[in-house]
């Protein structure tokens, strides 16, 4: 029986890329976000993955949605092997940290955070209640930004941080469960959610912002996730990985 894998976001950006190399390894994947099942994303995601893939609208905001949601999950497709929690949003205005508003904050940590820590809360027990002979394992999918400043979009930043301290918490807690958590910190990466910003950094990229002189894609992240989710690497257990061409590397 094949491995099952919940993407959140999997529907596009790096999820997609992430459910694109799963996928091609004999995955099923589970697709989770607030898009409509009906719109044109989610459907050319799952056309292109094929009978692989499923798909479940879901809020991450909503906590009391969540075993509805798990329980969806599993009727249809069986235990979940993998959480790829991977659905984030950006600030939603950039600008000053000083003139930040509570409501864009809330928006922010809600989703990156709070509705993140309880969908691996709960995803977590079930996979303690249900053990099975495959390897299971959490990945979340933070940012270079837990760790490198932006004051324009300081939620961003604290959401990412704060996720990174919820990857630790979870690898020691489900160490002894043979439960493997991992972080992976993508850097400028060429999706939707950049795109608006695609001219100002690629002009920083060429002048020597990234070591790799390139920018990320999603196959990029996509490809580090496969050994992780396929116990290739589970004594390195609570890992931090950079997925960033080098961005993330003190210089002087």
């Amino acid at each position: 029986m094949s491995s099952l894998a919940l993407i959140t976001g999997g529907q596009t950006g790096i999820g997609l890329g992430i459910a694109r190399v799963l996928v091609a390894q004999g995955w099923q994947v589970a697709l989770a976000s607030s898009s409509s099942g009906d719109s044109s994303t989610v459907q050319d995601a799952l056309t292109e993955l094929g009978n692989a893939a499923s798909y479940y609208q879901h809020d991450l905001r909503d906590t009391d949605a969540v075993p509805n949601l798990l329980e969806r999950i599993t009727t249809q497709q069986g235990e979940i092997d993998s959480l790829i929690s991977n659905a984030g949003v950006p600030a939603r205005v950039r600008g000053d940290m000083l003139d930040m508003l509570p409501e864009n904050w809330d928006f922010t940590l809600d989703i990156n955070l709070r509705g993140a820590f309880f969908l691996a809360q709960s995803v977590a027990r079930r996979m303690i209640n249900a053990p099975g002979d495959a390897y299971r394992s959490i990945i979340f999918v933070t940012s270079v930004s837990a760790d490198m400043v932006s004051i324009e979009r300081a939620e961003y930043c604290i959401s990412k941080a704060g996720a990174g301290m919820m990857a630790q918490l979870f690898a020691v807690r489900l160490a002894s469960e043979d439960i493997g958590v991992f972080e992976l910190r993508p850097g400028i990466i060429e999706t939707g959610m950049t795109a608006g910003v695609k001219d100002k950094y690629t002009s920083r990229i060429e002048a020597g912002m990234v070591p790799a002189a390139r920018w990320g894609q999603p196959a990029d992240i996509g490809s580090v996730v496969s050994p992780l989710v396929n116990g290739q690497m589970q004594f390195a257990n609570g890992a931090v990985i950079p997925v960033d061409g080098g961005l993330s590397i003190h210089r002087l």
